[in-house]
């Protein structure tokens, strides 16, 4: 292993003995998932009283020795980009996106990206990812969408809040302005989300597609030409509000592509059209990222208020109403 490999002993004791040995070390160094350590060992940087894999059964008195090579460093580049940091622990870092901003380098955004912005944030601090020294980007918002974000900083967290998102316990929740009024006000959009079948750079609500729902709450009426809407997940599909909304014939309110696709309109508008023009993007905004913390276990929560762009547009369709 590398000269600048950690190196971790223990001894077994009773209490482990028996137990499986990645079951056992994922206990003895919560740092490192159960994933991370099979990885380790089937590299050879375990060493033992006897060739071990990660299914054997310990005995008590064996004595381990496990290399752990720093974490390599991330492709992506570090860029000193600023970043509204909600909360940063050793553990996660909490952002508010900011619109524009894409979350993970690919071909046409090559850098810019909050992942680079997290690396130029975190530097030494990120403990790794699967052996490489970057953020653990566990869900993503669209580039036009503002809103809460959390990135994990270890293998750790990065395991537990995938398994997390996998179960729908995170709580999300979104702000969204929309063409017309939804009704009923409140309800439940059960709809399968899938590839469109033509346009494949677009989702549809189609029946071969994944389960999504979508919880909403209409909060505000701008006469009748829009709406806020509050929207909660149950599941996570990439574009599921979007979708879904516009799937009810009222999409959110400066989408480029599915209100485009839509049968609605945005009249009835007036003088608001003109902020929603120089808004320039989807009005959406994820308000409420809540999770379990992968350390404490504890309940964690946290807010956003709406970006200044939709400020702006939330006053302009507040003074259309008599």
């Amino acid at each position: 292993m590398d000269d600048l490999s950690e190196i971790r002993t223990v001894t077994v004791l009773p209490e482990l003995a028996g137990q499986r040995l990645d079951r056992a070390l994922a206990q003895l160094w919560p740092d490192l998932s159960r994933s991370r350590l099979k990885a380790l060992i089937d590299e050879g940087a375990l060493k033992g009283p006897r060739p071990l894999t990660p299914s054997d059964k310990l005995r008590e008195g064996d004595e381990l020795e496990l290399s752990v090579p720093p974490p390599a460093p991330a492709s992506p580049i570090a860029q000193n980009i600023p970043l509204n940091i909600l909360f940063e622990d050793d553990a996660v870092l909490v952002i508010n996106k900011p619109a524009g901003m894409v979350v993970h380098p690919a071909p046409g955004h090559p850098d810019g990206t909050l992942v680079n912005a997290v690396l130029g944030h975190c530097g030494d601090s990120l403990i790794g990812i699967g052996g490489e020294r970057r953020p653990g980007i566990v869900h993503r918002l669209d580039k036009d969408t503002s809103g809460v974000m959390v990135v994990a900083k270890s293998d750790k967290a990065h395991h537990s809040l995938v398994e997390q998102f996998s179960v729908h316990s995170i709580e999300r929740e979104y702000c969204a302005f929309t063409v017309g009024i939804p009704n009923p006000t409140n309800g439940t959009i059960d709809a399968p989300i899938g590839r469109h079948k033509i346009d494949r750079k677009r989702m549809a609500v189609v029946s071969t597609g994944r389960v999504a729902r979508t919880h909403y709450k209409v909060q505000e009426i701008f006469g009748q030409g829009a709406a806020l809407v509050r929207c909660s997940l149950e599941t996570g599909r990439t574009h599921q509000i979007r979708v879904h909304l516009a799937h009810i014939n009222h999409p959110v309110l400066g989408d480029p592509v599915y209100l485009r696709h839509s049968r609605a309109r945005r009249n009835g508008l007036g003088a608001a059209a003109e902020a929603l023009s120089a808004l320039g993007r989807q009005a959406l905004h994820a308000a409420v990222l809540g999770f379990q913390h992968p350390i404490s276990a504890d309940f964690v929560r946290f807010e956003a208020e709406l970006p200044s762009d939709l400020r702006s547009m939330h006053e302009s369709l507040t003074n259309l109403l008599p």
